[in-house]
């Protein structure tokens, strides 16, 4: 999508800037939840991939409920730190920070790369980055998702963990989560973007 925030250029070359030369002895996560992850349990079982056939699966399916998980990813390592919640409210989040805090060493100046919904400039936040100025938040434009690498982090969950599982509870869909970011963590690759048409990039509409 093409963004209609007046200060595109101002907040995507801050963003892009951390991506490119990060300050030196900080650390950059981009941060974001997938929110109201269904656990769909299969009715049928699961047809494997075989010789001449398809992986495939029934369409009918149980809902077990809905989780949404917060995940940071640390754009120099490729490393993810994720955590599962019933919501997506600003209190869940300022604890996910919370989280990403303590995982660094103390007084370590982190920089988070997050989107604007509204969770993620509550008062409760603001209260959060006063309490910890070592802190940085940085916010992309708006309608500029794909600035964002964590969501590239999760069109990978989705497609290996959600699209494709059966999940018989709210409990089997956290655990798979949760080993999946373990898994991914034990050999981790920091995103690199290129781009493989530059006659695709975005350009400026002229003024009519």
């Amino acid at each position: 999508m093409i963004s209609n925030d007046p200060d595109f250029e101002i907040k995507a070359a801050d963003v892009i800037g951390l991506y490119l030369n990060p300050p030196a002895h900080a650390v950059v996560f981009c941060v974001d939840e997938k929110t109201a992850i269904q656990a769909l349990d299969r009715k049928d079982r699961m047809l494997p991939l075989s010789p001449g056939r398809a992986e495939s699966h029934g369409f009918e399916y149980k809902r077990n409920g809905t989780l949404s998980l917060f995940a940071a990813l640390n754009t120099a390592t490729g490393e993810a730190i994720g955590k599962t919640a019933p919501l997506h409210t600003s209190e869940p989040f300022v604890a996910f920070l919370t989280d990403v805090v303590t995982s660094q060493p103390p007084e370590q100046e982190i920089h988070v790369i997050c989107d604007n919904v509204s969770s993620h400039k509550t008062e409760r936040v603001r209260d959060f980055l006063s309490e910890h100025p070592n802190v940085h938040m940085h916010h992309t434009p708006t309608y500029t998702s794909w600035l964002n690498q964590v969501e590239n982090w999760f069109a990978r969950i989705q497609r290996d963990v959600i699209a494709r599982g059966v999940l018989t509870s709210v409990k089997d869909l956290d655990r798979k989560l949760m080993r999946y970011i373990r898994q991914h963590n034990e050999n981790p690759k920091p995103i690199k973007w290129k781009y493989d048409d530059p006659s695709r990039r975005i350009r400026p509409v002229p003024i009519q």
